[in-house]
């Protein structure tokens, strides 16, 4: 092949080429956007319907079941599920990834239109939301203050700084937590009630008449029109307590005579606080097409304006950054890529010996990485931990081709050929291998491109950009490269060179004889080679077997979780105290910085406590470390369940625990509940989890108002008038809005907090009769105590209990996943099924996808090679050196080195491994082949080929396992990821390369064609055809 001696004689040219590459990358890498992961859309959509005062039996029954058997109909959906709570059904839809979050939202809020008709009268309508599904909000900003009232500090937050924060590009939502947004509350006292001879239902009746909204018109004359509004709506807290409740025998009866009117909240069902000062939120909910990083940077400028506008008293501080983690992992790759340069550097001068060769690979690798990034560009890709990480392992490949050209070139000088001929021939002789190992290293990604699923969608950007890489690598090797080394390397013998070259040289003869002594002795045992092998292909199934599975290793994130579950009947100022107990707890941790805590997170008896860490360069121990050390203190905490827990590494891992285990059925919840505590049983005896928590629970005491029909109707009244009485007393349910200062607050009445403290006082209220007297409840009702589920759960429309764990420190995902299956095989009853949520079911869905992507990678490289070598035999004698080095890898993921686990970084390491340990054998069996043509016997040309291709292999093999060195010694953010990547790629090319040297030549020898009978084959069919 001679194209490559016009570069190598047109200097200019080959230059231009060069410079026109690092021209292009250096321009597109200023275009190109800077996020955590590919870009991948994980949106959940929520329908969440409120029917104040509603139990969970009745919300399922007449809320959930309706918009659930709707909602399914809809397109793009992953799985559904819903949970019916006291006055509330929330139903979550998670999306198939990358489906169109706006397309789904229109779909499933055409079906829940549907279905409206058929939700009871007084249900609220149901409020439609789409996000990215996560236990915590991308960002939390805190506001608290020593002189306003947290009603004061949320209604300043609805009317100033949310509206600012919605409007910055990318915000989904900008959620108040721990709001309490100003509502008028009346307090009725139910004695004054009974006195006044007046029902809770009758104030309820008379604020829906007296404060009402209406629009008046305008007067019409024929030259003057005139806008018209009447007062009939009340506007301040003074107008409530004057209103007029009963006007009877001439006495007015006003609100302010049986209620305490004040300007309250709507609710007083959750708190949050910020290292320990009550505080109110807002949660910044990213859209789930919009870049983490962009919307957070944009918040972060326009935060010091909106702080200096507060209200005297009002502070607000940024308590958690998702990005944060984002920009320290970014500046680790970066980091990690300059010393695997450094490192690249210093094994090239050691096995090249003189400054001149270095300078030619040292040229190569920054000009190949710049032109991946234009690569990068056209193929609209972003600068992400995914495509840098590429990058670093690019390195070790890049080098490769101009290691092996300048090694090849230098070989000729120093046989006494002049540097424009050493060039020429050296670069003819490679032309061949170098496209040959780059169709094989593209032909190696090329199947993770065409993945599906999130591994997909992450991994085609890592894959086409070191594709990328390679390509430009290629094109250097061909072009500037040879030019170069015409140009620049030292001429002559021994004599000319330093003294350290030399002593690389002898260093490398001797090595070179050794190898050979070892190779021909290996070459009169070729059986003992051949059982070796076997024995090693068929370990690498055990190895497989015996290795712990997860997804993607647990990346130290800066934070640690705890979620609090209280006993079932539990006000919020009882869950306060188990949560402020893990405050307590976390505040012992030096590694902690800042403390958040949502009380009333799902329910009164829930919180999320968040223990924001250090900046990773600022302390020692890493999340991971915390975890475990975290829930042994907080298991001491007596009375709640506290789970320490870690967000997903990877997107779309769904909020909630790591491990999520449901099982459904069409059977009632109780009779599932017996077979759930038998699975718990099982759970608990295996040891391996460090926290279990079902969402079935039937524990939670409820009171029935049991209601005697008969005397009811005695009294001439209806069921309606009583609920009427119950909704107005108790529920608070509002009745109306009222205009306050511009704005609409909710009007609610209800009875006062003394007189319901307990079920007994309920009897004690007073119900009017038809003929208007008042009578106790307790004359026609009576109590009767129960025990019922906390929520009604289902998933995929059936009724279901989610199994909530963490598993203890070392004990993957896949292991615990495996124990559950296995407990449910031989629990379950008929009737019942398995099925998996959150992190547990992308495991689940991705697990065996790489597995099948990396057989489908041997396939195309073997047809690759075929094509390349014309012959079926040699891509097999090049792939026998696959398996010794996915054995050389495997042991370490096997033993669990460093915690090194099967996951998809380790795996995409592993197809890596196919491309690199691939190279050596292409360089072996083709000079061999080129030696056999030039008339040398098969045994005479294997020696020979793998005697001079020994300096370069080794040379390759030591600057990709040195270059991904950085990786292996990674801390901080991000750091478990590449340790994985890196370390199969070392260990599987060390000891991968170990075997190549004696297999490959083995197998050469058993396998290969005689190509110096099909040369002279060829040579005589050429003189028949010319004669």
């Amino acid at each position: 092949m001679r194209f490559t001696d016009i570069f190598i004689k047109r200097p200019v040219l080959a230059t231009v080429i060069s410079l026109l590459l690092l021209a292009m990358g250096l321009r597109s890498i200023g275009s190109l956007p800077v996020m955590q992961y590919p870009f991948t859309e994980n949106a959940i959509v929520t329908v969440t319907t409120t029917y104040t005062g509603a139990d969970p039996d009745v919300i399922a029954g007449f809320i959930t079941t309706p918009l659930e058997n709707s909602i399914a109909q809809a397109n793009g959906i992953d799985y559904m599920t819903s949970v019916s709570a006291p006055s509330t059904s929330t139903i979550t839809v998670n999306l198939l990834l990358n489906y169109d979050p706006l397309k789904a939202l229109s779909d499933i809020t055409t079906k829940v239109n549907a279905v409206l008709n058929q939700l009871p009268k007084d249900a609220l309508q149901p409020v439609i939301t789409v996000s990215v599904g996560q236990t915590i909000d991308s960002m939390y900003i805190g506001f608290y203050s020593d002189e306003l009232p947290i009603n004061k500090i949320t209604d300043y937050l609805i009317r100033v700084v949310q509206p600012k924060l919605q409007a910055v590009n990318g915000v989904q939502n900008a959620q108040i937590l721990g709001n309490q947004t100003f509502a008028l509350r009346a307090w009725l006292d139910p004695v004054k009630l009974a006195g006044y001879g007046i029902t809770a239902a009758e104030v309820g009746t008379a604020l829906a008449n007296n404060n009402f909204i209406s629009a008046v018109g305008r007067t019409d004359g024929q030259m003057f029109i005139q806008n018209l509004t009447a007062g009939t709506d009340l506007t301040n807290v003074n107008q409530f307590r004057k209103m007029v409740i009963k006007a009877q025998n001439g006495a007015i009866i006003r609100l302010e005579d049986v209620a305490t009117v004040d300007l309250g909240a709507q609710n007083y069902n959750s708190s949050v606080s910020f290292d320990g000062r009550t505080a109110v939120y807002i949660g910044i909910v990213v859209a789930p097409s919009a870049n983490l990083l962009t919307v957070i940077n944009e918040i972060r400028k326009i935060f010091p304006s909106i702080q200096e506008q507060f209200p005297q008293g009002l502070s607000g501080n940024i308590v958690y950054d998702a990005s944060l983690f984002v920009h320290s992992s970014i500046y680790e790759v970066i980091f990690s890529l300059l010393e695997a340069f450094l490192i690249v550097t210093g094994v090239i001068f050691i096995f090249l010996g003189s400054i001149r060769s270095v300078v030619i690979p040292l040229v190569a690798i920054p000009l190949s990485l710049i032109g991946a990034f234009w690569i990068m560009l056209i193929l609209g890709y972003s600068i992400n931990l995914l495509t840098l990480l590429a990058l670093v392992l690019a390195i070790g490949l890049v080098v490769d081709d101009a290691i092996i050209v300048v090694e090849n070139i230098q070989r000729h000088i120093e046989e006494g050929q002049t540097r424009l001929k050493a060039a020429l021939l050296g670069a003819r002789e490679l032309a061949n291998p170098i496209i040959a190992i780059t169709v094989v290293l593209i032909a190696v990604y090329l199947p993770i491109g065409f993945m599906g699923g999130l591994t997909g969608a992450l991994f085609t950007e890592f894959a086409f950009s070191l594709a990328g890489a390679v390509t430009v690598s290629a094109v250097i090797a061909l072009t500037l490269s040879p030019m170069m080394c015409s140009k620049f390397l030292k001429m002559g013998d021994g004599g000319v060179k330093g003294r350290f070259m030399t002593y690389v040289d002898n260093l490398f003869a001797k090595l070179e004889k050794s190898y050979a002594r070892v190779l021909s002795a290996t070459f009169n045992h070729l059986s003992v080679v051949i059982f070796f092998a076997i024995i090693i292909l068929c370990s690498n199934y055990f190895l497989f077997i015996t290795s712990e599975n997860e997804l993607a290793p647990q990346e130290d994130l800066g934070i640690v979780i705890a979620q609090v579950t209280a006993p079932a009947n539990a006000s919020l100022a009882q869950t306060q105290l188990y949560a402020n107990a893990v405050n307590d707890i976390f505040k012992k941790f030096p590694e902690t910085d800042h403390i958040f805590q949502v009380d009333g997170y799902q329910g009164l008896n829930t919180s999320i406590i968040g223990m924001v860490l250090k900046p990773w360069d600022e302390r020692k121990r890493t999340s991971n470390d915390l975890q475990p050390l975290v829930q042994n203190e907080l298991d001491k905490i007596a009375g709640a369940k506290v789970a320490a827990f870690q967000l997903p590494s990877l997107p779309g891992g769904g909020s909630g625990l790591p491990i999520q285990f449901v099982i459904t059925t069409t059977e009632t919840f109780d009779k599932l509940n017996i077979v759930l505590q038998r699975i718990l049983d099982k759970a608990y005896e295996s040891g391996i989890y460090a926290y279990i928590n079902p969402d079935l629970k039937i524990d939670q005491l409820q009171t029935r108002v049991n209601l005697d029909r008969d005397k009811i109707s005695q009294f001439g009244l209806t069921m309606q008038d009583l609920g009427n009485v119950f909704g107005s007393a108790l529920s608070e349910g509002y009745i109306n809005y009222f205009n306050f200062v511009g704005r609409s607050y909710q009007v609610i009445p209800q009875v006062k907090r003394e007189t319901r403290l307990n079920t007994d006082q309920i009897l004690n209220y007073y119900i009017k009769t038809s003929s208007g007297a008042s009578i106790p409840l307790s004359t026609v009702a009576s109590l009767q105590r129960q025990i019922v589920p906390e929520s009604l759960n289902h998933f995929q429309q059936l009724n279901s209990a989610t199994i909530s764990a963490v598993a203890y420190p070392g004990i993957s995902m896949g292991k615990a996943l495996d124990t559950f299956a296995k407990i449910a095989k031989q629990v379950l009853p008929q009737g019942y099924y398995i099925d998996y949520a959150a992190q547990s079911r992308q495991y689940i869905q991705e697990g065996a996808n790489l597995i099948v992507t990396f057989f489908f990678a041997l396939i195309i490289i073997f047809l690759s090679l075929a094509a390349l070598f014309e012959s079926f035999r040699d891509p097999l004698i090049v792939l026998i050196s696959v398996p010794m080095s996915i054995c050389g890898a495997m042991i370490f993921i096997s033993l669990g080195i460093g915690g090194a686990t099967l996951n998809i970084y380790s795996e995409v390491g592993l197809v890596t491994l196919i491309g690199l340990i691939s190279k050596h054998g292409i360089l072996i069996v083709q000079f061999a082949n080129d030696l056999q043509a030039e008339g040398q016997k098969k045994l005479d040309a294997i020696k020979a080929a793998a005697a001079i291709r020994l300096r370069p292999i080794l040379m390759t093999t030591a600057a990709m396992v040195l270059g991904v060195i950085p990786l292996i010694v990674a801390t901080g953010a991000g750091a478990e990821s590449r340790y994985n990547i890196g370390l199969v790629i070392a260990m599987g090319i060390s000891i991968g390369t170990l075997f190549t040297l004696f297999v490959v030549p083995s197998m050469y020898l058993l396998l290969a064609a005689d190509h110096t009978k099909i040369a002279a084959a060829e040579h005589l069919d050429e003189e028949e055809s010319l004669g």
